[in-house]
């Protein structure tokens, strides 16, 4: 890199663990700051690292605070932050869910025209609300949106749930989703080609492709080698070796993680033998 690269992280809350472990898991080593310590620095990179609240990183990354950050991009939709995505980060993800009480009668945004409408994101409820055609009054609420029917302060709510439990717990249920969030890795407008942005891009995004992704082995006889092969949900050919054993033959692939489960007992029924899945490290595309 050419000069130091600064980087927002979120200092508490949901995303702070999880981009503390990317940041690790990516090699750049970073120092541990400690609870009260605001800023830190990467032992293998050029980066200087900034704590502050995940609600904040858009705006210090809009101003030129610092060069990058890492937060929720329901966050910089409800700030309408003038920031570039340039990666998605694959963890924190919840959505935007509009609910109701149990025994309300509303079964689809339709049903929110004209109701008063608890949300700590006003600004993204507003705008996909009027992008459905429907008319309702929003109440800003910075915390316990989901107590807010049983309070008479609200008919509904919009909030980010992620299991549901949350929903349940307070004797609410969801009428629809308005809107998917994960972590996300962004920069100021116009900057995503410096080489800092593009390099800890890279960096990252390796290790997320990674995350995705398993190294498959397998042996199988060549007679079955188009069968099994026809089952692997990869891009492009696999690798296949000769063994030993005359008429067998080794296979090495990158198969999706989530497919795994079932795939295995595919492979299995095809005849294949000494199956391994191993974690990847880095994958750059």
């Amino acid at each position: 890199m050419s000069r130091r690269l600064t980087m927002a992280l979120p200092s508490k809350g949901r995303l702070r663990e999880p981009s503390w472990s990317l940041l690790e898991a990516s090699g750049v080593a970073p120092q541990e700051p400690g609870e009260r310590v605001l800023q830190a620095h990467c032992r293998n990179a050029d980066i200087d690292l900034l704590f502050v609240r995940a609600e904040d990183v858009p705006e210090y990354v809009e101003d030129g605070v610092v060069d990058c950050g890492i937060t929720g991009l329901d966050l910089v939709f409800e700030n309408e932050s003038d920031v570039d995505v340039l990666l998605h980060l694959g963890y924190g993800t919840c959505s935007l869910q509009a609910a109701v009480l149990m025994e309300d009668a509303a079964n689809g945004f339709e049903d929110l025209e004209g109701r008063r409408i608890a949300t700590s994101h006003p600004h993204i409820a507003s705008r996909l609300l009027a992008e459905r055609g429907v008319k309702a009054e929003l109440v800003r609420v910075a915390g316990s949106v989901e107590i807010s029917p049983r309070l008479g302060l609200a008919d509904a709510i919009i909030d980010l749930v992620s299991t549901g439990s949350t929903l349940r717990t307070n004797g609410l249920r969801s009428i629809g989703t308005l809107f998917e969030s994960e972590a996300v890795l962004v920069a100021r407008s116009g900057t995503s080609e410096l080489e800092g942005q593009k390099t800890l891009t890279t960096v990252l995004g390796s290790v997320i492709n990674a995350r995705a992704n398993r190294y498959l082995l397998f042996n199988i006889a060549k007679d079955r080698l188009a069968d099994v092969t026809a089952l692997l949900p990869t891009k492009g050919s696999p690798t296949v070796m000769d063994l030993a054993t005359p008429g067998i033959v080794a296979v090495h692939a990158l198969v999706p993680a989530a497919d795994v489960w079932s795939l295995l007992p595919k492979l299995e029924t095809c005849g294949a033998s000494s199956i391994l899945t191993l974690p990847v490290e880095r994958m750059v595309p």
